[in-house]
């Protein structure tokens, strides 16, 4: 679970999913595996199979009474299992039976349980990124759950643009927007955990829980393994500016909007305190100014990579313990805790009560969940409910929503199975299967590779060629000879986990050399279109070799499109379903990677060093495809209609003004330099004004499709480190040929028009705003809002 891998060298928003549910044995999970991204559920099965094993006998949840029977207790003798009683009554009382002995065993992701209370042992590990995983201590694949439903990859789910996601090193990661990355982690831990009728309660530590998600991993967290600087000893130095901007943007909302019950930190140091020692990141930040509901877990091992890796302050393990519990740090997902928590107290390094503030945390969510209580309504879920039709088409929609078309000259795409009705299928990943699926995977219900996809289909014939590194030159001989004689050749090609994963971050921006020499090749042998079906995450500089080739007709980008990715992808190829994906991340070209260290962590350009920016937000140069780039079988036009003019902010009395940074040769024109409020703190303003427009989108070609319309807001000219722009809004739309819809935004005004100062205030800037709705020139509309204050 550790850490991820950022696999081009720009700036990567972390999440994850770290799923805890309210039991560790096999059936519960293959429960959950087929309801993940429909009807996640963390929920005790059926009382034929129950997930607490009791001397010989298994229970649906702790507080049974026959449980207790047979560990010869009785359970009225125990508050804790008083539903009569508050969460907090119940968990104050459980933590107040317990030792001091007691307590250090259970704030370890394999919770010991005590048996003379009843408390059963709990694994609080298991993984959930894009399906159930088999990583962690409490999934388990085997005779009675043989598999669980595949979703793509977090990369191919966020290029869907779907506020509906589906799953949470860049493969891993939602993309490089904040905003988006904060909105797919909302959307997400709301579809995991909420439970019908309960999405709001007025104390949500009460609220119940389906699953507990975690978002993770927190913060700053850039480097896995590049040119010998690891993730266990990497020290992130970011500025405040940056920090609020970008790196905390995506887990306040998550936190905020999503209310997520756990927030794990990284490994890292974020400007020189490792994450998950700091008070300023755990308590001050999540707890008190966000306001988690849940508990907070390193990633494993964490407090060993702390003690030995960074050796901050040089200190025993029971400092280190020390540290992270004062932080906030309620869970150790490793064995320092239960290791050296006791001696930490006998020294007098620790409190007591800093223990039982994690404990109550903790049990607050199994309570939740249902652990000790059950939650009859999902009792029925068991085998039956695992890989059905319904999860798998849902895997495969998920997989076509993700695909971008990235090029289509003379709309050779859809294929017409009339005119090229011989087929050449050649490239690594032509019979893909483990690679479609990633890394933090389980155990797929089926693969239905490419090969296996256009074979049902019509004549083909095929080659894989080579392998990703392609250094099989011999191999290439029939790849060719097959592309010379089809009507028309699909090259499978790309990079995978040998190239980009956790551990594993890339040098360069390129499809390994003798890969791209063997679709060159290809290319060049072959008699009719080529097209070219791309899977990765991170972004590959394909200029010379495909984009600007004219003999590559087309080119489609899959990511990892989970399991069922092969018969995604023949459906775009032939049309039964219109492309409407968008890049989450910016493809760059292969000299990036020369112009600044990954290892620097501004987003803005550093011009004495010549670092460009990162992120669309920031750099201003070429780029192979910008972000939210991707076509469409049809064509989608814009206009707008009941746009605002304005936004007048009443001003307190007593309102702090504050100044802005201007850019040198701004002038007085340019957004108000001289006025005497430039700026206010929006933490500071009553912000209660929405911008409020609506935009008619047409589609005005052939064929029926999805659209994504993006929004974004543009600063005052003249401001000084100010973004380009930044999204602000998104929706996906569906439009038959020839149809028209109109789409409405509202936007809170101070969130869509703010900037961060280099001062850390998120401000809203006097003077002239721009909207603008599009992804990229030409197809965008725009228009102007004036900010001032009264």
């Amino acid at each position: 679970m550790a850490a991820s891998s950022s696999s081009s060298l720009f700036l990567l928003l972390l999440l994850f999913v770290f799923v805890v549910s309210a039991t560790s044995r096999r059936l519960h999970h293959a429960a959950l595996s087929s309801y993940l991204g429909t009807h996640s559920t963390g929920l005790p099965p059926r009382s034929t199979y129950g997930p607490i094993e009791t001397n010989g006998r298994n229970y649906s949840y702790v507080c049974d009474s026959r449980r207790f029977a047979d560990l010869g207790l009785r359970v009225t003798d125990f508050a804790y299992c008083n539903k009569n009683l508050s969460y907090e009554q119940r968990v104050k009382s459980l933590v107040g039976s317990l030792s001091l002995e007691e307590k250090v065993g259970q704030i370890s992701d394999q919770a010991r349980g005590v048996q003379r209370i009843g408390l059963p042992p709990y694994n609080w590990w298991s993984e959930a990124l894009h399906g159930v995983s088999y990583v962690g201590h409490a999934t388990y694949f085997g005779d009675i759950v043989p598999a669980a439903t595949s979703f793509p990859t977090v990369i191919v789910s966020a290029a869907s643009f779907n506020e509906d996601p589906r799953w949470g090193r860049i493969l891993e990661t939602p993309g490089e927007d904040p905003f988006l990355v904060g909105k797919y982690a909302a959307n997400f831990v709301r579809g995991l955990q909420d439970v019908e009728g309960h999405e709001v309660a007025a104390n949500p530590d009460s609220r119940p829980l389906k699953v507990s998600s975690c978002c993770k991993h927190y913060a700053a967290y850039d480097v896995d393994n590049w040119f010998g600087i690891d993730r266990y000893h990497f020290d992130a130095r970011a500025a405040e500016q940056d920090m609020v901007e970008t790196f905390l943007l995506p887990f306040e909302m998550c936190v905020k909007e999503g209310d997520v019950s756990s927030v794990m930190c990284s490994y890292n140091r974020v400007n020189g305190i490792p994450a998950c020692a700091d008070p300023k990141l755990l308590s001050q930040t999540l707890r008190d100014d966000w306001k988690l509901h849940g508990y907070i877990v390193s990633d494993c091992d964490s407090l060993e990579v702390m003690h030995h890796g960074h050796k901050w302050l040089g200190d025993t393990p029971e400092a280190a313990v020390s540290q992270t519990l004062r932080a906030g740090l309620d869970l150790d997902c490793g064995d320092y805790y239960s290791r050296f928590t006791e001696s930490a107290v006998a020294q007098g390094v620790v409190r007591e009560s800093y223990i039982d503030d994690a404990l109550k945390n903790l049990y607050t969510v199994l309570m939740r969940l249902g652990f000790f209580d059950g939650m009859p309504k999902y009792e029925s879920l068991a085998e039956d409910d695992i890989c059905t039709k319904d999860h798998i088409d849902l895997a495969a929609d998920a997989a076509r929503q993700g695909i971008v078309l990235l090029k289509n000259d003379h709309n050779i795409l859809p294929l017409s199975k009339d005119k090229y009705k011989k087929l050449a299928l050649v490239g690594p990943h032509t019979n893909a299967t483990e690679a479609m699926i990633g890394n933090y995977e389980g155990t797929p219900c089926r693969y239905v590779s490419p090969l296996d996809a256009f074979s049902a289909e019509g004549k083909v014939e095929y080659d894989l060629g080579c392998t990703v590194w392609c250094w099989e030159k011999e191999a290439h001989r029939r790849a060719k000879e097959i592309a010379a004689r089809a009507d028309a050749t699909i090259i499978f090609a790309g990079i995978s986990l040998e190239v980009e994963a956790e551990s594993r971050d890339r040098d360069d921006l390129l499809i390994p050399y003798s890969q791209s020499d063997f679709i060159t090749q290809v290319t060049e042998a072959s008699k009719g279109p080529v097209i070219l079906v791309i899977f990765s995450a991170g972004g590959l500089d394909i200029s010379s070799i495909a984009r600007d080739n004219a003999k590559v007709s087309a080119i489609l980008w899959a990511g990892y499109p989970g399991a069922e990715g092969g018969r995604a992808i023949a459906d775009v190829v032939y049309g039964r379903y219109n492309p409407g994906g968008r890049l989450p991340i910016t493809w760059f070209k292969s000299e990036y990677t020369k112009l600044l260290p990954m290892t620097s962590m501004p987003l803005r350009p550093i011009d004495e060093l010549g670092y460009p920016g990162r992120t669309y937000k920031f750099f201003d140069g070429q780029t192979v495809y910008p972000f939210g780039y991707g076509l469409s079988y049809t064509r989608f036009n814009y206009t707008l209609k009941s746009v605002p003019s304005s936004v007048v902010v009443k001003l307190d009395p007593l309102q702090l003004c504050l100044p802005l940074t201007y850019k040198p040769n701004a002038s007085l024109e340019e957004e108000h330099a001289g006025a005497a409020c430039q700026s206010v703190n929006v933490a500071d303003t009553a912000c209660d004004h929405e911008i409020n427009f609506e935009v008619e989108v047409a589609n005005t070609g052939k064929f029926d499709g999805n659209h994504v319309v993006i929004v974004y807001s543009k600063p005052p000219a003249g401001v000084a480190g100010a973004h380009i722009k930044q999204v602000v809004a998104f929706r996906r739309v569906f439009l038959p040929a020839g149809a028209s819809s109109s789409v409405k935004f509202s936007m809170d005004a101070c969130k869509s028009l703010s900037i961060v100062e280099t001062t850390a205030y998120k401000v809203l800037p006097r003077g002239q705003h721009t909207i603008v709705v599009g992804a990229y020139e030409p197809a965008t509309v725009s228009f102007p809002v004036k900010v001032d204050f009264n």
